[in-house]
């Protein structure tokens, strides 16, 4: 998929999604989880690096999902991905879009749909895949669309979600969301201009006099209040399912850190281009990766960053 992309666009060999953005540097504050919550609340929710509340620095890449360097003003999901520096040493990844779930289910689902887009033929990779196969990919192509079909705003003004869920201390799952403050700024968006999304929020870094923050809050796991067409279901099958969204009606979010973004601190093209996230290789034992989409993952971002670093060499599918 990177090669196909990187042929199209007529350049080196990139991202395998999240092809086209612009990092910054911000600043990861952990809230003191004690104000206004009663203990038992507050035990659960500082596990990890939220124990304790702290300031932590981060790298924030904003992004277009697509694996095609198009113009920001073609629909798509945006992503947020972020790297905290623990005090210790090492760093923790989060990876999160403006969408609250994926629109690939499962590692199955993933691999369908990756032979069909990397097909030489995709007429005949769809018809030689097994029909549950087929379904999974018509469900994922048709939940991708949708999403796409957003009203494109800056980056500094949407929402964002985990859309796949994460261990929190040893006993609990959670999913994880960034909520834009609501007086973040920005500027009317240029239509016809290709870069109109990195180039407002640079414009905004560079010359607001207050840069934009996010509420970084958890939403738990919790089977016995969640629903699924009105039926309660087992814990492994909200864990499992990447397309099913935790609604917050059932299961509510708690905000336990804050991303602010520095002002003036683009990295520079060549350090931005190294950045990668890993949600999985960088997370500590009470926050890593759970569910099949999550699995799946960590073998495909391991093989793309590998591949557009040049440690691997890549070809084309033929199915």
């Amino acid at each position: 998929m990177q090669k196909i992309a990187a042929e199209k666009d007529h350049r080196p060999l990139g991202r395998g999604t999240h092809a086209k953005g612009v990092t910054v540097r911000a600043q990861f504050e952990v809230l003191d989880l004690s104000v206004g919550r009663d203990s038992t609340l507050t035990t659960r929710l500082a596990r990890g690096i939220f124990a304790e509340p702290g300031n932590y620095p981060a790298s924030v890449r904003f992004a277009n999902s697509d694996s095609r360097v198009n113009s920001d003003m073609k629909p798509d999901v945006r992503s947020l991905s972020f790297s905290v520096d623990l005090p210790a040493g090492g760093r923790q990844d989060f990876s999160m879009q403006n969408a609250t779930t994926l629109p690939i289910n499962d590692a199955r689902a993933f691999l369908a749909t990756m032979k069909l887009l990397t097909a030489t033929h995709p007429a005949s990779a769809l018809w030689s895949l097994p029909f549950d196969d087929k379904l999974r990919v018509f469900r994922t192509l048709a939940l991708a669309e949708r999403q796409a079909r957003q009203k494109i705003e800056p980056y500094q003004k949407l929402r964002y979600w985990s859309t796949a869920p994460f261990r929190h201390g040893p006993l609990e799952a959670v999913k994880y969301s960034a909520a834009p403050f609501i007086d973040n700024t920005a500027m009317s968006l240029d239509k016809k201009n290709p870069t109109a999304l990195k180039d407002e929020l640079l414009r905004h870094i560079n010359e607001d006099t207050r840069t934009s923050c996010f509420d970084f809050a958890v939403q738990f796991l919790n089977p016995s209040r969640m629903t699924y067409w009105g039926k309660y279901l087992h814990a492994n099958f909200w864990l499992e399912n990447a397309s099913v969204e935790w609604k917050e009606s059932e299961s509510p979010i708690y905000t336990i850190a804050r991303l602010t973004l520095l002002p003036k601190s683009e990295l520079p093209p060549q350090e931005a281009e190294a950045v990668f996230f890993n949600v999985t290789g960088n997370s500590t034992p009470d926050s890593t990766p759970l569910g099949s989409i999550n699995r799946a993952r960590w073998a495909a971002e391991v093989a793309s960053r590998k591949a557009r670093s040049g440690e691997v060499k890549t070809s084309s599918v033929a199915v």
